[in-house]
């Protein structure tokens, strides 16, 4: 027999903590750009989606996704001024922590004009 140097094993690693100054500075971005808009419910429930979808990809990899949107569920129901932006993205978070799984209806918003300079006049 020969003694080889072998290479440590690797280890599972606990998941990342997804707390911390910038992840609750997300979620405060997030909540104040629902705020600042008030369209049509159509579009309300657009900037909701968007507004989930921009959370959920500011989680950092491998963080324990449940606890984090637990997290952001009771941030919420703190809010002052509930929308329908909100209540869509309240309705996303909690539907996301819903056992079994299923597949959550995140689409894009459909483009369209907005205005541009005659709407502006």
């Amino acid at each position: 027999m020969t003694d080889r140097f072998s290479k440590p094993r690797a280890t599972l690693a606990p998941p990342a903590p997804c707390g911390g100054a910038g992840r609750s500075m997300m979620l405060e971005m997030v909540l104040i750009q629902m705020q600042a808009r008030g369209e049509s419910a159509e579009r309300a429930r657009e900037i909701g989606q968007l507004a989930f979808m921009q959370w959920l990809g500011a989680l950092p990899g491998g963080c324990d996704y449940a606890a984090a949107a637990r997290a952001a569920l009771t941030r919420i129901a703190t809010s002052p001024a509930p929308g329908p932006a909100l209540a869509t993205f309240r309705a996303l978070l909690a539907a996301s922590l819903d056992a079994p799984a299923r597949p959550l209806d995140l689409r894009l918003p459909s483009p369209c004009r907005r205005g541009g300079t005659r709407a502006r006049r």
